[in-house]
């Protein structure tokens, strides 16, 4: 697999920017992740040697970062806190909540695409548990009647077809 044309420009653009090939990379896999929806193994073996880097430190990064996807996910990544801040307030009622009503397990992406569920350790918004991360953006304070309405509007809009969340929702009113 070759980097598509549109990325490396991307990347040029910003290089200037950058002290070495190493520092360019998390600009690349977010390009890529941005195009693609994750990363795949073939993106990071193109991505290491676009940048003259060895592959196991590209895989370290996308191991390391937890915003990186390995595997394709829904349309909408929810990702609930679990840390000691969150689970106190009651993060493990959040993902029951979403267990039940997505019908899916934690880890697991419903089978109408829509929707991933996973669990991260920390979103590093203590002050405000718990978190939930819907793609990149955070909804914090949440309790267990507002995340099912939340679900509830999203599964209308996206029925609608004009319903996405996050930076490419915030990226695509920008360029209007």
């Amino acid at each position: 697999m070759e980097l598509k044309e549109n990325i490396k420009a991307q990347i040029e653009k910003i290089r200037h920017q950058f002290p070495t090939e190493q520092a360019l990379l998390i600009p690349l896999l977010h390009a890529i992740q941005e195009e693609n929806g994750w990363v795949s193994l073939d993106a990071m073996r193109a991505s290491a040697e676009y940048l003259h880097l060895p592959l196991a430190k590209v895989r370290e990064v996308m191991s390391f970062y937890t915003m990186f996807k390995h595997e394709p996910t829904g349309k909408v990544h929810l990702q609930v806190c679990t840390n000691l801040s969150c689970s106190l307030s009651g993060s493990e009622k959040l993902m029951s909540c979403l267990e039940k009503k997505l019908g899916i397990k934690c880890g697991e992406t419903t089978p109408d695409g829509r929707y991933t569920l996973s669990h991260v350790e920390c979103l590093a918004a203590c002050g405000t548990a718990p978190v939930m991360q819907a793609n990149d953006d955070y909804f914090e304070e949440l309790d267990v009647p507002e995340l099912e309405t939340m679900i509830d509007d999203w599964d209308e809009e996206m029925k609608k077809g004009n319903f996405r969340i996050g930076k490419s929702a915030r990226m695509e009113a920008h360029h209007d």
